[in-house]
């Protein structure tokens, strides 16, 4: 049976789009310290299902999304999984700085299709605290057929990764910061790193009252079920993500192209666990360079790190029995702008990812410290920001007549 009801598809309402009146909130943004600084509010719904509001200092937009969970978590798969987001975010974003240095550069590009494979561990057992999630090595494939050929092309596409804001996340090793939160009452965290500064305000509420904005496309589609394809050696292991012990390997894909209206047509694909596939779309915002019809790759990487730590809280909570009837976060995240896309001429930068969080439990003070860092020693993406990950890159040459 499927954990909690399925609010999201109760709900009615688009999976991702617009809100028209958070500056009504009170949730606010951070300052802007690199480029771009995001305020992300995520709130549990029900079971896995989480809803994410990111917002934008530097564009002033705001973009609901939702997420679940499919069977392996024993969700409702009435949304894409946390990973998705991230992935998607990271596919735009390569997107972006290959367009930005090719019209810098004076290359034309005649075709153009990146496909993204992200993967992720988790291993140990959680009743003996030793689970551990981690990130392995991205690998982006890009479809190409342009002016440049050879090494020329394999450096100009690597400029172009480089170029991208979340490298600053991929490189080097970046520990994430955090405050807590029980019952309104702020506590220092135990093992994970302390924010230097104090709590915000807890948001209560303020995810209710977000009204949508109308828009006219449709952001989040579901396609269908992921294809099977031969995976890696052990990335079948522990269908289960709520088995105690586990070593298992996971594969989130996604595909890019631009469509002629300009808009980035993304389908992500869930390999394994094997999952449903789905279409998002993105657009960078006005103030860079896009007209913000669908939300920019800082948005979707900043909801995908919140949803997916989110999670973890849902994830121990049944195996270790615990009490947490309710939970959010909100998460600060800083980027540059990109080399290409900002003109910068720089590597990508970023802070290390901010969380607050807020719990409601009746467990101890103790107990809430060691939910917080089960949580981020479980959380993929965490893992992915304190880890030196590097982009597997490969071109493939593709005549335009060939490249439909």
């Amino acid at each position: 049976m499927p954990l909690g009801s399925n609010r999201i598809a109760d709900s009615g309402l688009p999976l991702i789009h617009e809100i028209a009146n958070y500056d009504s909130l009170g949730v606010g943004t951070p300052d802007i310290r690199l480029g771009d600084a995001l305020r992300t509010l995520v709130s549990s719904l029900s079971g896995f299902q989480k809803e994410a509001l990111v917002s934008s200092s530097r564009s002033a937009k705001t973009w609901r999304m939702v997420s679940d969970e499919g069977k392996y978590l024993n969700g409702h798969d009435a949304a894409p999984p946390p990973l998705s987001f991230l992935t998607v975010g990271m596919i735009a974003s390569y997107m972006n700085e290959i367009t930005a240095l090719a019209k810098r550069d004076g290359v034309t590009i005649r075709h153009l299709k990146l496909t993204l494979d992200n993967y992720y561990t988790m291993s140990g057992s959680m009743q003996k605290r030793t689970m551990v999630g981690g990130a392995e090595p991205v690998e982006l494939q890009v479809e190409i057929e342009c002016d440049l050929t050879g090494g020329a092309l394999t450096q100009f596409l690597m400029n172009a990764v480089h170029a991208s804001p979340l490298n600053g996340l991929m490189r080097g090793e970046h520990d994430s910061l955090f405050t807590l939160a029980k019952n309104g009452v702020a506590l220092a965290p135990k093992k994970v790193a302390k924010l230097d500064a104090p709590p915000l305000p807890d948001p209560g509420d303020a995810g209710k009252a977000a009204a949508p904005k109308e828009g006219d496309l449709a952001l989040l589609t579901h396609i269908g079920m992921t294809e099977k394809k031969p995976v890696k050696a052990g990335t079948e292991k522990a269908a289960s993500s709520l088995t105690d012990h586990q070593d298992r390997r996971l594969n989130i894909a996604a595909t890019a192209v631009i469509r002629d209206d300009g808009i980035k047509e993304i389908r992500q694909q869930l390999y394994s666990p094997h999952g449903k596939e789905w279409l998002f779309l993105s657009e960078e915002a006005e103030v860079d360079g896009g007209r913000g019809r669908a939300p920019d790759a800082a948005s979707y990487i900043s909801a995908g790190i919140g949803f997916c730590f989110m999670t973890q809280f849902g994830r121990l909570v049944p195996m270790l029995g615990l009490n947490l009837p309710h939970y959010q976060i909100i998460q600060d995240t800083h980027f540059s702008l990109g080399g290409a896309s900002g003109g910068t001429g720089r590597a990508g930068a970023a802070d290390p990812v901010e969380t607050h969080v807020y719990l409601t439990t009746e467990e101890s003070d103790e107990v809430a410290r060691e939910m917080l860092d089960l949580s981020e020693q479980t959380c993929f993406l965490h893992a992915f920001c304190r880890t030196d990950l590097k982009t597997k890159l490969k071109a493939v040459t593709t005549p335009a007549s060939t490249a439909a």
